[in-house]
């Protein structure tokens, strides 16, 4: 099955060139490819586009939905590849949406790109199999709080995050709003022995006047718990847009 992936523009598929915005490789220049579809619902998420579809009965902050045609395009891997390929950068990032999803399209896609370093973003519900992970580099999980609006028992998988907590490849980025939302990260932390040094605390916000204020009170947190904080480098830069 092609891979399904997300659009900037009726058509034209989210594959572009930027600078890493936020984790462990924030700043690296890098290749993004978006993949479109996810099996959580986030309250806040920023890429809505990529699953608030007009069917689609989940709740969304914004109140929107999008049109799935203009929003969704399907290309074979090998077309994607070279679309990869001629950006020029070593490194690629596979967002979405959830881009485990679509595992044997992306294992396929994956092949035909050995030379790349690959990071995956990733919200922790699944793993990758063995034909998608050997290619792997980098996992960023982001499993999702209690204000995500998802219910925990799909959001939170204890198996899952012990696995990806054994796995050096992979950081935890989670996403907060409010100190109740660090509590609540710290508690998961250890619950499931997630290492301190691979946890990035990133504020929830699209422009940039939220992210710093709530940097602020969030540095302390750092401090606190002796976990790592992320910006989100690509809404200074280019604002909440799409293909930054």
């Amino acid at each position: 099955m092609p891979l399904v992936l997300a659009t900037t523009t009726p058509g034209e598929p989210e594959i572009f060139a930027s600078v890493q915005g936020e984790g462990p490789s924030m700043g690296r220049p890098c290749t993004f490819i978006r993949l479109s579809r996810c099996n959580l619902a986030c309250e806040w998420c920023d890429t809505a586009y990529t699953w608030h579809f007009d069917d689609d009965q989940r709740p969304h902050r914004s109140g929107m939905t999008f049109e799935r045609r203009a929003n969704q395009v399907t290309l074979d891997e090998a077309d994607v590849a070279a679309r990869v390929e001629a950006l020029g950068q070593s490194r690629l990032v596979i967002t979405g949406g959830e881009p485990l999803m679509q595992a044997p399209a992306l294992a396929k896609l994956l092949e035909l790109l050995p030379d790349h370093t690959v990071e995956i973003e990733t919200n922790g519900t699944t793993t990758a199999p063995a034909r998608v992970d050997i290619w792997v580099d980098q996992y960023n999980v982001s499993p999702k709080l209690a204000h995500s609006g998802n219910p925990a028992e799909l959001a939170l998988i204890p198996e899952r995050l012990r696995s990806y907590s054994i796995d050096e490849r992979a950081f935890f980025k989670f996403v907060v709003a409010t100190p109740e939302d660090v509590a609540e990260a710290a508690e998961l932390v250890r619950a499931h022995a997630l290492p301190k040094k691979r946890v990035f605390l990133m504020p929830e916000g699209t422009d940039s006047e939220t992210l710093r204020e709530r940097e602020k009170w969030l540095t302390q947190s750092c401090l606190e718990h002796g976990f790592r904080m992320s910006d989100r480098l690509h809404i200074h830069l280019f604002g909440d847009t799409r293909g930054t």
